[in-house]
C-alpha cells in the first residue's frame, strides 16, 4: 500500500505544469473507435484513467503505441475483435457506457457494456443516455448478470437522426448521443446539451476525424451523419481541474505558484470566484500565475452547476480555500448529490463546516425536496491540524491533499489509487513546490516510488509517477 507522507505549514512556490484533460483525453480515444483510420493524440496525461480506458479499448480491437514519458499515444482500430465489454470494467470509470455509442455504428452485433462506474460522489444515472440512444433507433435493454449487471444494445436496422431534447444538461449523455450521431442517416439536433470544454474538444476531435457538427449558443448541438473518416492528429487540452487545484493550494498556503498551461478562457468562473474571496492571479500568454494577495475574506456564495457554471470538481479544494478565509461562506452543490461526504474529515482536522439538506442559495436545485446534505456552510480562517487519511473519491483526494498542506505537522494520506486517477506526479509535482513530501510503499521492504524533501532535493533527482 503507497502512502503519501506530506509534513505542511509552508507556502507553495514554483511553478508546475497541468497535464493534458483527464475529462477529454479518455472520450477521445472512445471516439476514435468510430473510425478505422489512425489517430496521433499529443499531451496524452499519464494517469490512470487513460490506462483503464485504453485497456478497455485494447480489449475490442484497438492497437495502441503510447510513449509516456512524451505524452504522445498513436491508436487505431482497424476492426473489432468483440462488442463485449468484460465484467472487469465495471465500476472502473465512466467509458464503457460511452462504448454504446462509438460502436453502434460499427458493429451489427450485440453490444454489451457493465455498468457505470467512477467516484462514489452520488448517482450516475444512465437513463439519459438510454432515452436518448433509443430515440436515435437503438435497442437497449439491461440485463442482470453474475454479480453485476449490463446493458445490451444494437442497432440492426441503423441509426437516424432526429430531435432530442435532454431533461438535464449530462456531460454523459451529450457525449454518448453525439458519438451515435456521428454515424446515424440524416441531422440530428441535440437540445439543452452539455457545453463543457471537453465537450468542445470531442466535437473538434470527430470534426477532423470527419463529421459535420455545429455548436449554436442556446445549447444546441447539432451533427450530420457521415460514414467518411480521416486520419487525425489532435492536441489534449490542459486539465482545468488540475490547473485550478494548483492556484486554490497556492493562494490557501499564502505562496506563489505559476500554472504553465492553465487556459483563461476554460477557467472565467473559477477566477471570478478567486477575486471575490481575495485571492491573486496573473493571467500570461501560456499560463496563470495564482498568489496570496492579503487575508482572504468569506461572505462567499458559491453554487455548483454544468458550464459555464462553477465546476463541481472544482467545489471540494474551494472550501479548502475557504477554511483560510475570514467570515461564513455558503456552498450548494446542485450537480451530484452525494459530494460532501470529504468534510467529515475536514473537521477532525480543525474545519468549521456545518451541512445542510436546504438548498442555501440564489435558486432550488433538483435536490431540493430530498433528504441529501447538498449544501455547507464554512466558518473561517481555521489552523488545521495533521491526520491521517483514507480518500475516498479523486478531488476529495486533492481537497485532503491541499488541507495536509495548511495543516501543523505531517499527515499520512492513504487511498493513493483515487488521486493516481486524475494527477500525473503529483508528488514530484509538491516536492517541486517547496512541499515536504515523501511518498512510499508501507508494508514492504522495497519502496515503490520516494520523492524527497526540500533538503534532499538538490542532492537526489525527482522521477515522475503515475
Amino acid at each position: 500500500m503507497d502512502v503519501l507522507k506530506i509534513t505542511g505549514g509552508k507556502p507553495l512556490k514554483g511553478q508546475v505544469k497541468a497535464a493534458g484533460a483527464k475529462n477529454a483525453m479518455t472520450k477521445l480515444l472512445v471516439a476514435s473507435l468510430l473510425s478505422d483510420k489512425k489517430c496521433r493524440f499529443y499531451n496524452v496525461p499519464n494517469i490512470g484513467d487513460v490506462e483503464v480506458t485504453v485497456d478497455l479499448c485494447q480489449e475490442i480491437g484497438m492497437k495502441v503505441d503510447w510513449d509516456r514519458e512524451a505524452g504522445v499515444m498513436e491508436v487505431i482500430t482497424k476492426e473489432l475483435k468483440t462488442s463485449y465489454i468484460p465484467q472487469r470494467f465495471s465500476g472502473a470509470n465512466r467509458i464503457p457506457i460511452l462504448m454504446i455509442g462509438a460502436l453502434l455504428g460499427r458493429t451489427d452485433e450485440d453490444i454489451i457494456v457493465p455498468t457505470v462506474g467512477g467516484c462514489a460522489i452520488g448517482t450516475r444515472s444512465v437513463d439519459f443516455h438510454i432515452d436518448a440512444l433509443q430515440k436515435l433507433g437503438a435497442s437497449i435493454e439491461y440485463r442482470g448478470m453474475k454479480k453485476e449487471g449490463a446493458y445490451f444494445a444494437h442497432a440492426h436496422n441503423g441509426l437516424k437522426g432526429t430531435l432530442i431534447n435532454l431533461a438535464y444538461p449530462s456531460i454523459g449523455a451529450t457525449e454518448n448521443t453525439i458519438l451515435a450521431s456521428v454515424t446515424a442517416r440524416g441531422i440530428t439536433v441535440i437540445k439543452n446539451a452539455a457545453i463543457e470544454p471537453e465537450i468542445v474538444e470531442l466535437i473538434l476531435f470527430l470534426q477532423k476525424l470527419g463529421a459535420i457538427i455545429t455548436m449554436d449558443v442556446d445549447r444546441t448541438i447539432r451533427i450530420q451523419g457521415t460514414r467518411r473518416f480521416y486520419e487525425v492528429e489532435h492536441t489534449v487540452i490542459p486539465d482545468r481541474i488540475e490547473a485550478a487545484s494548483w492556484g486554490m493550494a497556492a493562494i490557501s498556503s499564502k505562496g506563489r505558484v505559476f500554472v504553465e498551461g492553465a487556459q483563461h478562457h476554460n477557467m472565467v468562473t473559477f477566477l471570478n470566484k478567486i477575486r471575490e474571496v481575495g485571492g491573486g492571479f496573473d493571467i500570461k500568454s501560456n499560463g496563470i500565475e495564482f498568489f496570496y494577495d492579503g487575508p482572504m475574506q468569506g461572505g462567499l456564495h458559491l453554487e455548483t452547476d454544468v458550464h459555464p457554471g462553477f465546476m463541481t470538481d472544482w467545489q471540494q479544494p474551494f472550501v479548502v480555500l475557504l477554511t483560510q478565509a475570514a467570515g461564513s461562506s455558503v456552498v450548494h452543490e446542485t450537480v451530484y448529490e452525494n459530494r460532501f461526504g470529504y468534510t467529515e474529515m475536514l473537521g477532525e482536522m480543525g474545519a468549521d463546516i456545518t451541512l445542510f439538506r436546504q438548498c442555501l442559495g440564489g435558486k432550488e436545485c433538483r435536490f431540493a425536496s430530498q433528504s441529501f446534505c447538498h449544501s455547507l456552510i464554512v466558518k473561517g480562517a481555521s489552523p488545521l491540524m495533521a491526520k491521517d487519511i483514507v480518500i475516498p473519491d479523486l478531488r476529495a483526494g486533492f481537497a485532503y491533499v491541499m488541507a495536509a498542506v495548511l495543516a501543523e505537522g505531517t499527515s499520512k494520506i492513504t487511498g493513493l489509487h483515487f488521486l493516481d486517477r486524475g494527477y500525473q506526479g503529483l508528488a514530484p509535482k509538491l516536492a517541486a513546490l517547496d512541499v515536504d513530501v515523501v511518498r512510499e510503499t508501507i508494508d514492504s521492504p522495497y519502496v515503490k516510488h520516494s520523492v524527497p524533501s526540500q533538503k534532499a532535493r538538490a542532492e537526489v533527482p525527482v522521477v515522475a509517477t503515475r
